[in-house]
């Protein structure tokens, strides 16, 4: 696949990132008794690995760079990491005051992270010279 193929590897990516990281939290919840009351605790163990899921696939799978390791998971961190903070901030508010499932809560925010991380990490993230096609 050439370079041309990346919107494509993006989306395959893309689906297999969502796919995992919407079931890693529903997972965690009903695997883990203290997460029933500590939703938001399993929240974080499950973007941590999701996180790392996430820069694994895209880092090799779509843009496929070479070398840039820190710098790139440094920035493509930074794109989540805001997020994360929207949504931990949002999370309880949706949870506790109006009395959205915190799974459904979640599916929101994936879907406004899917357009938002091709603009971040096709431009900013992975946007060295060191691609391999």
């Amino acid at each position: 696949m050439t370079r041309a193929h990346r919107p494509l590897r993006f989306l395959l990516a893309g689906a297999a990132n969502t796919a995992f990281g919407l079931a890693i939290y529903p997972l965690l919840l009903w695997s883990v008794p203290a997460f029933h009351t500590h939703y938001l605790v399993a929240l974080g163990v499950a973007q941590a690995i999701s996180l790392c899921f996430a820069f694994a696939t895209y880092k090799i799978g779509v843009f496929r760079t070479r070398g840039n390791v820190a710098r790139e998971f440094g920035t493509f961190s930074s794109f989540y990491l805001f997020n994360y903070a929207a949504n931990w901030a949002a999370l309880p508010l949706l949870v506790e005051l109006a009395g959205v499932p915190p799974i459904l809560a979640q599916l929101g925010f994936t879907a406004l992270l899917i357009v938002g991380s091709w603009f971040w990490h096709s431009r900013v993230t992975f946007r060295s010279a060191g691609i391999l096609a």
